[in-house]
This record gives structure tokens, sequence and C-alpha cells, in this order.
């Protein structure tokens, strides 16, 4: 059948064949694919012709059998399977072989892809199975990208890939060590700026906050005026013994530990006048 079959065939081969489940679907799919490449690729469609229909819009078919055939669309309206793109005939004579073969494959992928998910809607395939099935084919290479060469060229791009890949996986070892080394000194360098930022947690700080709410709970802030909490930095001066907002004052935890001695913008002013 490489050669081409009788007239009016067309997808007839495959009217009788009506795969249920998603298993058969694909083995469908892969049989008509194989065939298909097989067209595509020997050679010999190119130089295949009908003399007697040589007028007539020819249809590139693939069957379940791996097999293929150039034939006239079928005769029944609608017919029993989706058909192929119409006249591939016409197209050859006016395009560059390679050109030609490869307009030919992309037609074929669809067509491949309407005839599964035909046996798919009318087999009442769910949104998983439809998945499953799309996933099963997705793992193939299209015809087209076999045809043009793309397979190859993918396949020695990711083989690239994968030595850069695993050179580069050596070479940077050391510096994801150096990486998270560092993490966890930075992480223990900010213990002490979590507990002063912090709330205590509720385990093991409500007594100490109530605490502090009594006890400084009429402070008010030298800067804005407002009252006391104990979930927020505050920062005395050493001068007037005044109690302020760090962010009131712009001093943050972290540039408190390095103050020796804070005085607030007040006493600052009153220091630095003649």
């Amino acid at each position: 059948m490489d050669t081409g079959g009788g007239v009016g065939v067309g997808a007839g081969a495959g009217a009788n064949y009506n795969p249920r489940t998603v298993e058969e679907v694909f083995r469908d799919f892969k049989g008509r694919r194989a065939g298909l490449i097989k067209a595509l690729t020997n050679g010999k469609l190119h130089t295949h012709k009908k003399k007697e229909n040589a007028k007539e819009n020819l249809c590139l078919y693939g069957f379940p059998s791996e097999q293929w055939e150039v034939n006239l669309p079928a005769e029944e309206v609608p017919p029993e399977l989706p058909e192929p793109a119409l006249g591939i005939n016409f197209a050859r004579d006016g395009m560059q072989e390679k050109d030609w073969l490869s307009l030919v494959a992309v037609h074929s992928d669809a067509w491949l892809l309407s005839v599964a998910f035909y046996f798919g809607a009318r087999f009442g395939f769910d949104k998983a199975d439809r998945k499953r099935l799309f996933n099963m084919i997705n793992e193939f290479p299209t015809i087209f990208e076999i045809v043009s060469g793309a397979v190859k060229k993918q396949s020695k791009e990711k083989s690239s890939v994968s030595n850069h890949s695993s050179n580069k996986s050596k070479s940077n070892s050391k510096g994801v060590k150096e990486v998270f080394s560092a993490v966890f000194n930075l992480r223990d360098s900010q213990v002490k700026y979590s507990r002063m930022a912090q709330p205590k947690d509720d385990d093991e700080g409500l007594d100490d906050d109530e605490e502090d709410e009594e006890e400084h709970g009429d402070t008010l802030c030298g800067a804005c005026g407002e009252n006391y909490a104990s979930d927020e930095f505050w920062i005395c001066c050493d001068i007037c013994e005044k109690w302020f907002h760090g962010k009131c004052v712009k001093i943050t935890p972290a540039r408190a530990e390095h103050i020796k001695q804070y005085k607030c913008p007040s006493c600052s002013n009153k220091r630095a006048r003649p």
C-alpha cells in the first residue's frame, strides 16, 4: 500500500475500526502516524502520481496498520472520519520538495489530532481522559519536526544543555555550600535583632507584656505623644531620660545595638548650640 491504493477508498480502511479506550485511541494514533512518517520520509510520496486522477484533489491517509495511501477523499457526507487536507498533489508541482513535504507534514499532524479526538468525543472521554490522551500523544515528536529535521536539532541542544548543566552543577557545589553557610551565619547574627523587634511568643511572653504595659502604660513618646506599646521598639534618651518610638527618631533596633549613649534630637541640638 506504500505506492497508493484504489480510487474512492479514502478513510474507509479505518471506518470499521472504532477504538473505545484511551489506550486503543493512542494505538490507533501511533499506527496512523507511523504510516504517514513512512510516506513523507521514504522518498516515494513526491514521485507518486496517478495518471487517472491527475486533476483530482488527492489526500494522504495513514492507517492503523502503519501503512499509507494517496487517494480521493471519502464520498460520504459527512465522512466516517475527519478528512485530511485536500489537493496535496496540486501544491507539489509549484514548491521545493522539502517545503512541500513540510507542508503536508503540518496538515498530517493536524489530521492525526482531529481523528484521535474525534474518537474521544464519540465515545465520551471526560476531561481526565482527554488530558491523558493528549499527554501520551505529546510525548512523541510531531511529523513536521521529523520531516523538517527539528527533532535532531532539539536532541543535540538537549544533550549540550545536559552536559553543561552537569559540569555547572559540579563546579558550583562548593559555591552552594558557601551560600548555605552564609545564610546560617546571617540567621544567627539576627537573633538578637529578632528578639528586640518582634513581639514575644504567646506561650512565654504574655505575663511579661502585661507587666510592661502596666509599668509603662502612662509613658508617652517624646516625639509624637502616643502611649507606650510593648509590641513597638522604644529607645530612651540618656540625657533627658525621655522615651521615643524608634520610628519617630529614625532609630532601628539594629542601629541601637551600636549606640553607647543615645541623645534624642532635642538634646543633640542643645549640645550643639554655643
